[in-house]
């Protein structure tokens, strides 16, 4: 009876998958955008658990063969690796789908936990919550920059461009941009005159596992609308560009370039090109673009931002949403009366200018990387960017520090609860390596209970 049950099974995971439906698929992408939790590392570990060892819709070797091309790229990799798949297993509108589903459900759970923020956040209850995740924050960002330097950080000259780049952004107060391109310059020269200090970071090995036949298998041809050419490759690039000029335009005839709207638009699009390593590497840019210039949200919301966006599913970089959102709630487009309106219409804006050059990106370049199926190497200019995005992180996370343990500035007193619950939560990520969503939880819980005691 034994061996009938293993020849069963064995049988069933020889059996190449039957061929999924574009219904079958959209379930799915739906299901993903709700359970997404755990940053790009937890989001990518699940597709790769569901889709290469359950479901065996595409290959190991070529889950990885996506997963490479979507690490060079700006913006969110795991939203882009779903992406990338929709669009390898349905066309354009697959791809539409699984990177659409990737984002919704955080939107619309961010967008009703900002509401709530804004409307309900000086109620102690809610306030105490929030007192107690920011501390939890700081934790989180220093063990991020500690993830990404233990990747990237394997020699002499990747901790220096590390350091002259905090240097850059916490002394000389140099803006993001700018330090990503000083870096990518380094590492083009560098890795000419000497390579071997620029072969770190960024790739994911060479397949070597076998889960059984998948759909879309190593040597599966590539299906006929993921062949390469110059012209479909023109078409995307100018349809991408069209519809975004096209929103510009309608912002910019609606409410003048100076307005909120337009101005979340235009800034938006930058950064969302600038997403080089991840959420935590751009936040900075957004710090100085959105408090710092535009004066849509103070240095406590951002915090709170960031907090809200860790507690939900989906991508780091959602929390532009909170930033959209906060910004419209408190420009008020619509007027004193429809506070809800603006700043749901803000967050809309923000989030479709974030990602869309996400889908551009994947609809031009996929068919690239499928048609010559080589093998992706990261360069020299991403290496030393990945090195400087550690030392932007470790800026990012002593400037939340500073706010979180002296709300009032130097001048005031230490926050001494926020000091341990910042050092427990330390030890529980570093140590321990406790999930972040319980971290947060529980550090939450905390501060409202000392908020409703006090």
């Amino acid at each position: 009876m034994d061996v009938t049950s293993n020849n069963s099974i064995s049988s069933e995971s020889n059996a190449t998958p039957q061929p999924v439906s574009l219904a079958q698929a959209f379930l799915y992408w739906l299901k993903l955008g709700f359970i997404s939790f755990g940053g790009p590392a937890g989001q990518i570990s699940i597709m790769h658990h569901d889709l290469v060892e359950k479901k065996r819709w595409i290959s190991e070797k070529r889950f990885l063969h996506a997963l490479n091309y979507c690490m060079v790229l700006p913006g969110p990799e795991a939203q882009q690796l779903a992406t990338y798949i929709g669009w390898l297993m349905h066309r354009t509108w697959g791809g539409i789908i699984a990177g659409g589903l990737f984002v919704l459900p955080s939107f619309f759970i961010l967008t009703g936990l900002a509401w709530v923020y804004m409307a309900y956040g000086s109620v102690p209850a809610v306030a105490g919550v929030l007192y107690g995740i920011k501390p939890a924050v700081v934790a989180i960002v220093l063990f991020a920059a500690y993830r990404i330097g233990s990747r990237a950080l394997k020699n002499r000259v990747m901790w220096t461009i590390a350091g002259l780049a905090f240097i850059a952004i916490f002394v000389f107060k140099l803006p993001f941009p700018l330090i990503v391109l000083a870096a990518g310059l380094v590492g083009y020269f560098g890795g000419r005159i000497a390579p071997q200090h620029f072969k770190v970071g960024g790739g994911h090995g060479a397949a070597d596992k076998d889960y059984g036949p998948a759909l879309i298998d190593d040597d599966t041809p590539t299906p006929s609308h993921a062949y390469f050419s110059w012209n479909k490759m023109l078409r995307v690039a100018l349809i991408g560009f069209g519809i975004w000029l096209a929103a510009m335009v309608l912002l910019f005839a609606e409410y003048g370039w100076d307005g909120a709207f337009t101005q979340m638009g235009w800034f938006f699009t930058k950064a969302a090109l600038l997403t080089f390593g991840g959420a935590y590497a751009v936040l900075p840019y957004v710090y100085q673009g959105a408090v710092e210039h535009h004066h849509w949200l103070n240095p406590t919301q951002m915090i709170d931002g960031l907090a809200l966006g860790e507690t939900t599913p989906g991508p780091l970089i959602m929390v532009v949403t909170f930033v959209g959102f906060v910004g419209g709630w408190v420009a008020q487009v619509f007027g004193p009366g429809a506070n809800l309106a603006s700043a749901f219409i803000a967050a809309a804006i923000v989030t479709f200018f974030t990602f869309l050059p996400s889908f551009v990106l994947i609809l031009i370049g996929g068919p690239f990387i499928e048609t010559t199926h080589g093998n992706l190497k990261f360069t020299a200019p991403l290496s030393a960017i990945t090195a400087a995005v550690v030392g932007v992180i470790l800026n990012l996370a002593l400037f939340f520090a500073y706010h979180v343990l002296w709300p009032k500035g130097f001048a005031g007193t230490l926050d001494w609860l926020s000091l341990v619950i910042t050092v427990g939560a330390t030890i529980a990520v570093f140590r321990f390596k406790v999930n972040v969503i319980p971290v947060i939880l529980s550090c939450g819980l905390l501060g409202m209970v000392w908020k409703l005691l006090i």
